[in-house]
């Protein structure tokens, strides 16, 4: 371990090891058996972040390259919420999924029902040796309280119960790995109102006070402005916090040309210093289903992004594991992958040793 490891971090490290969870569990109860019934969570070493690097208990740097899933509502709905959706995330040979949370979703579901989904999640996404990102899944100005579509309307007060919420629910599972606070941020060129990072930066870091207080050893996520781009403000202020990584959201379109030398200007400069993970990219045709504006590209994008990824140890999950959200990595309920599927799927066999 390297002697700048926090004590916290190896204290926390040995009480959620595999073999503390081991001595604790109840034998007789089957792993798979609802939480309610089991404390056996997960199995997975803590995660910490040590410098511009997430590392595990032994201080081995550890890169994480998964996928980005569907709202638990949604797959709900459509009658694909099952152990199975996992599994086959696993098949691709993900070792983390992001999870996101819509407010309109939450609210209309209900607290306790989509808890209990999101403790499925995290218990089959441990099960399968995968680490969970929990999103707050909301664009807009929180600042002004003006929103993308009526899906992602929240408040300030909202964000701050359910993060509340989510960390004294999970903070005792190292498996739920990060709290992605605000999915993008944007203020659509001053549509949406002024949304001056000093002041965002305020309530973010008010917000991380409240999630640490509860978990210390919780990983926090900020996002960059411009739809979850641009973390150009990060290298004047960052964050005041300890365990804090950035997130990129770095669609081809946010950047039509010079990709490289944009993506190190806006965004990929802060990997020099902090850990830094795209928690939304992806491409596809634009003949395909749902074709938008900023995801048009193919393979040399792919190429492109993750070379730059790995040259600087950023870690990625592709948007979206889904049949009908664009772009969509699989086809159908049969998990084909779609082009861009094939593309992220051969990565991680290649990459996630």
């Amino acid at each position: 371990m390297n002697s700048k490891t926090p004590l916290w971090f190896l204290t926390l490290s040995l009480l959620f090891s595999p073999l503390a969870f081991a001595e604790t569990a109840p034998a007789s109860v089957p792993f798979s058996a609802p939480p309610a019934e089991t404390k056996a969570v997960a199995l997975l070493p803590v995660i910490a972040v040590q410098g511009n690097h997430f590392v595990n208990p032994t201080g081995e740097t550890i890169v994480f390259r998964g996928l980005a899933l569907s709202d638990p509502a949604a797959l709900l709905e459509r009658g694909q919420w099952s152990r199975r959706y996992f599994e086959e995330a696993k098949k691709w040979n993900a070792n983390i999924v992001r999870i996101p949370v819509h407010p309109e979703a939450w609210r209309k579901m209900g607290e306790q029902a989509y808890l209990a989904r999101l403790d499925e999640a995290v218990q089959w996404a441990g099960e399968l040796g995968m680490y969970v990102i929990i999103d707050w899944h909301t664009i807009g100005n929180l600042l002004t309280g003006i929103y993308h579509l009526p899906m992602y309307v929240t408040s300030r007060d909202e964000t701050f119960r359910f993060w509340y919420t989510i960390a004294e629910r999970y903070k005792a599972n190292p498996g739920v790995v990060m709290y992605e606070l605000y999915n993008e941020p944007t203020n659509r060129e001053g549509n949406m109102g002024r949304l001056p990072w000093v002041e965002y930066k305020k309530l973010i870091e008010e917000l991380i006070y409240m999630i640490q207080k509860i978990n210390p050893r919780a990983i926090t996520l900020v996002a960059g402005f411009n739809w979850g781009y641009d973390l150009s403000y990060v290298r004047d202020e960052p964050i005041g916090f300890p365990n804090v990584a950035y997130v990129t959201h770095p669609y081809p379109q946010k950047r039509r040309e010079n990709w490289e030398d944009n993506w190190q200007r806006d965004w990929g400069f802060v990997a020099a210093k902090y850990p830094v993970i795209a928690t939304e990219f992806g491409f596809m045709d634009i003949n395909g289903p749902g074709a938008h504006v900023p995801v048009i590209a193919d393979e040399k994008y792919g190429e492109a992004i993750i070379a730059f990824f790995e040259k600087r140890g950023i870690s990625w999950t592709p948007w979206v594991f889904d049949a009908q959200w664009a772009p969509q990595l699989i086809e159908d309920w049969n998990f084909k992958p779609t082009r861009q599927g094939v593309f992220f799927k051969e990565k991680m066999r290649q990459l996630n040793k």
